[in-house]
């Protein structure tokens, strides 16, 4: 079962590049170098209308920050480098506050990606973190050019607060990569064709980590409507092969500005910008948060986070641990069960007729 989710990718506020031996366009406020997602619109046609959207996400310290709280093997890093850098890439259509989630769990090595994108201040910036779990044997037997993911399930989930519906889509995982996963979704959930492209991987003396992501969709005369593209149309398939032409190298560089990326790859297709928007990293846990989880939970429960006299909890996003005593945890479990009881004592019906 999937519900639709709807990705607009019409943009307004659309400036060009600068030329190709130009200098860097100075007026007004600079433009942030990393960790942003970069829209654009490709105006291929003889009407100078834009007839292809896209968005670039290009991340450095923000992925950075996510990987290196957790001591994955590269593999496993690199793809949910990779699976941030997608979330990150989709939610740019966000229009709204909310919380963009992508999950994959499948029976490969790699059994469960999760990344999700928080939009804030009326989406005009972004915090992204993410996990994976792995098994060592199966990972250590994985050879090159197989699914790290196995068979199982892709979802994308759109989650606008408690007032509001939550919208998800799932398709089966098909193809060896992620990206494949990503696409077929595109097809099989929104009836419509998405080329994406995903890298992640170290870079410099100091092995840092760095991820990117570009996407390409057909523009619709209705935003709420989503055009399938056509094999035989010559613009897409163009497009394509432009984006096939893109390294790695260049799509983590760090010395390569989003835009002038966009311009070597699409030049020829009048590609132009909107205004991009910030990204970090960003954890939603807190002491409290996790305190009053563990208020709810079961004694019998509580029993297996005990760690020398403590109960100990640590996030899986961002590996910070919280730790508590029994004490201050049971204290607070009576309390509510106390507070619970009396409003449950004055709404009752006997209460009621006194």
């Amino acid at each position: 079962m999937h519900r639709r989710v709807s990705f607009s990718g019409a943009c307004s506020g659309v400036g060009p590049l600068p030329d190709a031996g130009g200098a860097p366009d100075r007026r007004g406020p600079a433009r942030p170098a990393d960790d942003l997602i970069q829209p654009f619109q490709l105006e291929s046609g003889d009407d100078g209308e834009a007839k292809l959207s896209g968005r670039l996400a290009r991340l450095g310290e923000a992925v950075d920050d996510v990987l290196r709280r957790h001591d994955y093997p590269e593999k496993v890093a690199e793809l949910l480098g990779e699976a941030i850098a997608l979330s990150a890439t989709l939610a740019g259509a966000l229009k709204f506050d909310g919380i963009f989630t992508l999950q994959v769990q499948g029976d490969g090595p790699v059994s469960l990606l999760l990344a999700d994108v928080q939009t804030m201040d009326g989406a005009e910036r972004y915090l992204v973190r993410g996990y994976a779990k792995y098994d060592d044997d199966a990972l250590a037997a994985h050879e090159a050019g197989e699914s790290l993911l196995g068979e199982g399930y892709f979802a994308l989930t759109v989650d606008q607060g408690k007032h509001t519906e939550r919208y998800q889509g799932m398709v089966e995982i098909t193809g060896t990569t992620l990206a494949e996963c990503a696409q077929h979704y595109f097809r099989q959930s929104q009836q419509m064709d998405a080329a994406i492209t995903l890298s992640a991987g170290r870079t410099g003396p100091d092995g840092a980590w760095r991820a990117g992501a570009i996407m390409v969709q057909r523009i619709a005369d209705d935003p709420n409507i989503q055009l399938p593209s056509d094999d035989g149309d010559d613009t897409w398939r163009r497009v394509m092969m432009l984006m096939a032409t893109g390294t790695q190298n260049e799509m983590l560089d760090p010395a390569l500005a989003a835009e002038r990326y966009l311009f070597r790859l699409f030049h020829e297709e009048g590609v132009r910008v909107t205004e991009s928007r910030p990204v970090a990293r960003g954890c939603r846990c807190s002491s409290d948060r996790v305190f009053n989880v563990l208020v709810q939970l079961p004694r019998e429960d509580l029993q297996d986070l005990a760690v020398d006299g403590n109960l100990e909890v640590t996030c899986e996003f961002c590996s910070e641990t919280y730790r508590f005593t029994p004490e201050a945890v049971a204290a607070r479990a009576a309390e509510t069960a106390t507070e619970a009881g009396a409003e449950a004592a004055i709404n009752s019906p006997e209460s009621s007729t006194r």
